[in-house]
């Protein structure tokens, strides 16, 4: 691959929920995104990627765990009956968690590990030509979520991707300059 290449497909990637749900993704191809998150920086070789691959019905129970919880802490009534059916959305929802460290500055760091990890996940998603989003998890709802998906209780749930075949495409939305200082 050549760095025109690369930054192809890193300008070409957008965050895209227009997937078509009855669509299945093959499992190898699922599998080497998930390994791609694998080879981002760790810091002292912590491994703290924690990850559920999750399809068909649990989908939806991954909804209704989450809306329990969200209901649990008095969200809205409306946001947690959106829940319950939204993870149906893509045929296949990532649930991406980062390990408790052995200190504090640990698990920061595992954590900035494992969201270099989701970035290799979605240009491994985009190189395929899948669609993906990376959403945040409600708030009150980790440990309802790591139960579920057989983690620690002291994991940290990064976020939820949904990965799917693309109905339609998304256009790149402007983006401001970057800010560079240079020392010299």
């Amino acid at each position: 691959m050549t760095p025109e290449e690369l930054e192809t497909l890193i300008s070409a990637r957008r965050s895209n929920l227009l997937i078509d749900a009855s669509k299945e993704v093959d499992s190898a191809l699922v599998d080497r995104i998930v390994n791609s998150a694998q080879w981002a920086p760790n810091h002292k070789r912590t491994w703290p990627l924690r990850l559920a691959v999750i399809s068909g019905d649990s989908r939806r129970t991954l909804g209704d765990t989450i809306a329990d919880a969200m209901a649990i802490h008095g969200d809205d009534e409306m946001k947690v009956t959106k829940t319950r059916g939204k993870f149906m959305r893509s045929p296949i929802v990532i649930v991406i968690a980062a390990a408790e460290g052995a200190t504090t500055n640990e698990t920061e760091e595992n954590k900035y590990a494992v969201a270099a990890g989701v970035q290799n996940m979605l240009l491994m998603a985009e190189s395929f030509g899948l669609a993906a989003l990376w959403g945040s998890p409600a708030k009150g709802a980790n440990d309802a979520i790591t139960t579920l998906c057989s983690m620690e209780h002291t994991d940290y749930v990064m976020g939820i991707v949904y990965l799917g075949w693309p109905t339609q495409s998304v256009s790149a939305p402007l983006r401001p300059d970057i800010k560079v200082t240079r020392l010299t």
